[in-house]
């Protein structure tokens, strides 16, 4: 059945991305995170707080200060509603919503430190309407942006600020990740660790990060003649019904993902009939890409049945940043919006050796410079919660 048939007209409320924050290991800011993963460097390291785990190594949060999660979104909301040119002093804090994502505790994993305040956030921007956290596992994030779509479609706001942050790097997180056979163990050499779609990937890096949009109804944008990064297209969501975690069939890194990525598969194509849009439409795919032997192998499965065996370019950037938990959605959802607005795909870092299985075609080396009308963001939840997005140049 083709994408097409799924398709109904979109909205007259098209929501707009007006502003983007980002907190990662490449970078405290989107400016730094984008020079980052347009140079591909790898940013696993040893780290002091593991030590004496299995694993001992991680992507740890640009700069210093952060302690969890909280302060890594609070960070990218602040940059994300001054670059959308808003603040306290210019809306009616009773129509702007703040809505997050967090991994939040997880059987075997822990929760201290994981769960962001959404009120606190909302506190700290003068944002006086609704303010809540979504959960889905790594999918946290993309399923905050898409009840905030919701949110402003029916009226309910006329702002919201939306995303994710997590962190993965603490020691009951990263140990019980690493029981579970999740993380990679090259700890020979900790950089070249995180290798979404290589031959010898083994698993993810645990990391932390923050990425988070101001969205806006598209007409209410232009009213006040704010600048349009991109144009939040699509969204869809489908659960495997699996359970939270197991390495089980897949190898290592599996989070509940169906070894032929059907679950995913039904998210991508929600999205796809939520915008309207056909794979020929498309020119850029943000991968889960985590570097799980069993997850990168079903997305590649997924994507080359949805795009009819020809997949535009592909990018994986947990190869420079690791895996950011319930934030890794919002972060890659904020990077695609970067892309659409450089007109560049970043390359996947740590890929010397394509997997023959991964028939994809994956930016490596060096950035990829060429047109890109619109991107999909796909992001694998714990215990199965799949999420996607499209979004559409402006």
């Amino acid at each position: 059945m083709h994408v097409r048939e799924h398709t109904r007209a979109r909205p007259s409320n098209d929501i707009a991305v007006t502003g983007l924050g980002l907190v990662t290991p490449a970078g405290r800011n989107a400016e730094s995170t984008w020079d980052g993963l347009m140079d591909g460097f790898p940013t696993a390291r040893r780290d002091p707080e593991l030590a004496g785990l299995p694993v001992d190594f991680s992507c740890r949060a640009a700069g210093a200060g952060f302690e969890g999660a909280t302060p890594l979104v609070l960070a990218a909301a602040r940059e994300a509603v001054a670059d959308a040119g808003l603040g306290s002093g210019s809306w009616d804090g009773t129509r702007i919503a703040v809505v997050l994502g967090s991994g939040g505790a997880a059987p075997g994993l822990g929760g201290a430190g994981r769960e962001v305040c959404a009120q606190a956030v909302g506190a700290d921007l003068g944002a006086l309407g609704p303010g809540f956290v979504t959960s889905g596992g790594c999918g946290a994030g993309v399923t905050a942006i898409g009840v905030a779509r919701e949110l402003l479609r029916s009226g309910a706001c006329d702002v919201v600020v939306a995303g994710g942050g997590d962190t993965l790097r603490g020691r009951t997180a990263a140990a019980g990740l690493g029981r579970a056979g999740a993380l990679s163990s090259r700890t020979h050499d900790p950089a070249g660790a995180s290798r979404p779609f290589d031959a010898e990937r083994d698993g993810f890096v645990p990391g932390e990060g923050a990425g988070v949009l101001v969205l806006e109804r598209v007409a209410d944008a232009r009213a006040r003649r704010a600048r349009l990064r991109a144009v939040l297209a699509g969204y869809g969501a489908a659960a495997e019904g699996c359970g939270a975690l197991g390495a089980g069939p897949g190898g290592a890194g599996r989070v509940g993902v169906d070894a032929r990525g059907r679950g995913v598969e039904r998210a991508v194509l929600a999205a796809f009939a939520d915008a309207g849009l056909g794979p020929e439409d498309v020119d850029h795919v943000n991968a889960h890409g985590s570097g799980g032997l069993g997850d990168d192998l079903a997305e590649a499965r997924m994507l080359r049945r949805v795009f009819r065996g020809a997949p535009p370019p592909v990018t994986a950037v947990k190869g420079v940043l690791g895996h950011a938990g319930g934030g890794a959605g919002a972060v890659e959802a904020a990077c695609a919006v970067l892309t659409l607005g450089h007109q560049a795909i970043p390359p996947t870092a740590n890929l010397d050796r394509l997997d023959p299985e991964i028939e994809l075609d994956v930016v490596v080396k060096s950035p990829r410079r060429r047109p890109v009308r619109a991107a999909l963001s796909t992001s694998f939840g714990l215990g199965g919660q799949n999420t996607a997005l499209l979004l559409r140049a402006v």
